[in-house]
């Protein structure tokens, strides 16, 4: 149960850090969801209803959480892409993730892949990703942070029997 109300928390969470505003300009107007449809407001149909603040301590990481994309096509396994917040942004600050649920008993098998600017997901197929990575660099010399741009291959073994990859490889690409 607890990581089925993780997970919720976590989705539902994703959108209140406050960083994520500041990552919305990375991210190119064409892949920004449309605005949503504007209806009229709601009308109150009862008493409110008071809620207080969870403490649950998972919930902090949860609330970290400013990215998630799910992955498709990943065969018998269900498997995410997501990056939370922390660090310097104006020094990358996305660490990014990918993750494998493992059952409701042992959750994901999480692996860090890095700390970026931003991530885009170039394609994805069974037990691959290609990823294009946004990264800041500091520049030891002249101590200032440019910018580059980097490709990636994710890649796993999917098992016949659906079990979550006990590794993952990061390959440079172009």
């Amino acid at each position: 149960m607890k990581p089925l109300l993780f997970l919720t928390a976590l989705i539902g969470l994703a959108a209140c850090d406050a960083g994520v505003e500041s990552r919305k300009e990375a991210v190119p107007p064409a892949e920004q969801p449309a605005p949503a449809a504007t209806a009229a407001p709601l009308a109150a149909a009862g008493p409110a209803a008071t809620l207080q603040p969870e403490t649950d301590a998972a919930l902090q990481q949860a609330a970290a959480v400013v990215r998630l994309d799910q992955l498709t096509g990943q065969g018998p396994i269900t498997a995410k892409l997501f990056g939370t917040a922390g660090g310097d942004p104006a020094m990358n600050g996305l660490y990014t993730h990918l993750a494998f649920f493992q059952g409701p008993a042992d959750g994901w098998r999480v692996f860090r892949l890095g700390d970026v600017l931003d991530y885009r997901i170039l394609s994805q197929r069974a037990g691959r990703i290609d990823l294009e990575l946004e990264e800041s660099q500091l520049d030891e010399a002249t101590g200032r942070i440019g910018s580059r741009t980097r490709r990636v291959i994710v890649g796993w073994t999917i098992a016949a029997d659906g079990s979550a990859p006990a590794e993952v490889t990061v390959t440079p690409a172009q």
